[in-house]
């Protein structure tokens, strides 16, 4: 299992549409194969960082979901929304492995 980390640097002057963007997603990243996490946004401290983060099995699976939400219909309304507004101004994704215990598990 993959987690997919995707920092944001967002215009702080359109957290609302961030927040509408990060919404949206929600629907649709599980709809198109990803285990979700969450997107999360400034609250306090950075006013330009923001983040959605999301698991997947494997990069192979990855490529089948970008392709199915690049075909998505409010994956694509989303995408043409972000372009139109302009509120992101940096993305970087990041894949990582889980090498630890997850949080609440027991070591055996």
């Amino acid at each position: 299992m993959l987690t997919c980390v995707i920092r944001y640097h967002i215009d702080p002057t359109k957290r609302e549409q961030f927040t509408e963007y990060a919404r949206n997603w929600g629907q649709a990243i599980p709809r198109c194969g990803a285990d979700l996490i969450g997107y999360f946004a400034p609250h306090e401290g950075s006013s330009t960082l923001a983040y959605g983060i999301y698991s997947i099995a494997s990069l192979a699976d990855y490529e089948l979901y970008r392709a199915r939400l690049a075909e998505d219909p409010l994956g694509r309304q989303n995408y043409a929304f972000a372009c139109r507004e302009k509120f992101l101004l940096r993305e970087d994704r990041t894949f990582l492995k889980l090498v630890s215990t997850p949080h609440g598990s027991r070591a055996e």
